[in-house]
């Protein structure tokens, strides 16, 4: 293991940007202080880049097993500290879905062989796998995954006897996806009748309406709250679903928590003529005053975490007419980029961004000593470069599916080194090969 002296950092951390150097020694960060001095270590001089805790992002679709034409778990991680993902919650909507405990066993023997950032892997939920479900050991696994809308793997959960079932026997954390199934149909069924298969893509947020969202999300919220559940809400991309959570407690004391995405963030219903199916996703990208209301709700803590939904398809997949196009995008290379970038804009506080980006997974999810800057934590971090750009193209993407909503867009920063556990896996635009995360541990 090596040993590395960070000089003239500017280290944004737990709500504030100082000046200071730190000393990783092996796994962790060792020191942090005004000014270090190791003849041991080797130094690199940041000469007054950010120093930020690597993102932990608790919701990406890395496609193995199964769906492996599209990602796997080495060329998505690989993308992932490309980007200053160090650490990663992967969904069990793969082929076979996660269901068994044997089936999520698997997952966890290919990244330990494969994933060069840190991982984690929720345990899915069906109609009739709740003995499953209970086995799952909450010190060693992120949580379970119950599908309230169908979307991509066909693990919809839709029996209300085994959603009560669900809610009130796990004690775990549960993370939802929420778009209620009746509305979705229904909407679908008007908007075909009138289009036909030539149904242009923006009416997707209008068949993945508001209603459908907030019907089904309001539903996992009553439900938390009669059986007391710990409900993580994923992807809300709807204004009128961030009222349904609280901001008057601490988020540690929090049962019923949030996730907005870089997309919803990002895109609006305004870009679908330009994208086109591209930033086809479930839940749909919808209006601008829906983005704006998710930006007030992440800014005044309504919602707790900025994540990705990274959920890559090939280009041939998602070249297809409306209706055979499947949605979801690659997004873990430039999620933090285009946090920051916002930041800039003064859309979001830089130590706002690393509070989402960072600090509230571990806490939301109990991670052990990640997610923060602080001496005896793993040494998880992200050099990122001000002044220095990216322009995506082709050529540098490295998501196997081999494309980017954001092609042809020059990002304002750069991400310099992505350190994993005390080890460089990312400098100078190249992954460093032979480079394995590590499993998450949580404190529940």
């Amino acid at each position: 293991m090596g040993k590395y002296l960070l000089k003239n950092a500017r280290i944004v951390n737990e709500g504030k940007t100082i000046e200071a150097d730190l000393l990783i020694d092996g796994e962790r960060i060792s020191k942090i202080a005004t000014a270090i001095s190791d003849s041991t270590a080797e130094v690199i001089d940041l000469a007054g880049k950010l120093l930020l805790p690597g993102m932990i992002d608790d919701q990406v679709h890395f496609r193995e097993p199964g769906l492996t034409h599209k990602g796997n778990i080495y060329s998505e991680s690989r993308a992932a500290v490309a980007g200053g993902i160090t650490s990663f919650m992967e969904m069990p909507n793969t082929k076979p879905n996660a269901l068994t405990q044997e089936l999520l066993q698997d997952k966890y023997d290919i990244a330990a062989k494969n994933s060069i950032a840190n991982y984690s892997f929720f345990m899915g939920a069906s109609n009739d796998n709740i003995e499953e479900v209970l086995k799952t050991d909450p010190k060693n696994v992120c949580g379970v995954k119950v599908f309230m809308g169908s979307s991509t793997g066909n693990m919809l959960v839709d029996n209300e006897k085994t959603l009560t079932g669900i809610f009130s026997q796990c004690p775990m954390l549960i993370a939802t996806h929420c778009e209620d199934e009746a509305t979705v149909r229904k909407n679908l069924a008007t908007y075909q009748e009138k289009y036909g298969e030539d149904m242009p893509v923006k009416y997707h947020p209008e068949i993945r309406s508001e209603e459908a969202c907030y019907l089904s999300s309001s539903m996992a919220v009553e439900l938390a709250k009669k059986y007391d559940t710990r409900l993580h809400i994923l992807h809300i991309s709807t204004g009128k679903e961030t009222h349904l959570f609280r901001n008057d407690i601490p988020l540690s004391e929090k049962r019923i928590t949030a996730e907005a995405c870089v997309h919803h963030l990002w895109f609006s219903d305004k870009d679908y003529d330009e994208k086109g199916t591209f930033i086809k996703w479930n839940p749909a990208v919808k209006t601008q005053a829906d983005q704006d209301e998710i930006w007030r709700a992440v800014n005044d803590d309504r919602i707790d975490i900025l994540a990705t939904d990274h959920a890559p398809h090939t280009i041939a997949e998602k070249s297809n007419n409306y209706f055979n196009a499947p949605s979801g995008g690659p997004l873990v290379q430039h999620a933090v980029l285009a946090i920051l970038e916002q930041a800039s804009k003064g859309k979001i506080s830089l130590e706002k961004a690393v509070e989402k980006m960072s600090h509230s997974p571990a806490i939301c999810f109990n991670v052990e000593e990640r997610g923060f800057i602080r001496e005896g934590y793993f040494a998880d971090l992200i050099i990122v470069d001000e002044k220095e750009g990216l322009t995506v193209n082709k050529s540098n993407i490295l998501a196997k599916c081999g494309w980017s909503p954001f092609e042809g867009h020059q990002f304002k920063h750069r991400i310099d080194t992505t350190f994993v556990n005390g080890q460089i896996v990312y400098q100078n635009n190249q992954v460093i090969e032979g480079n394995i995360g590590q499993r998450m541990t949580f404190s529940n």
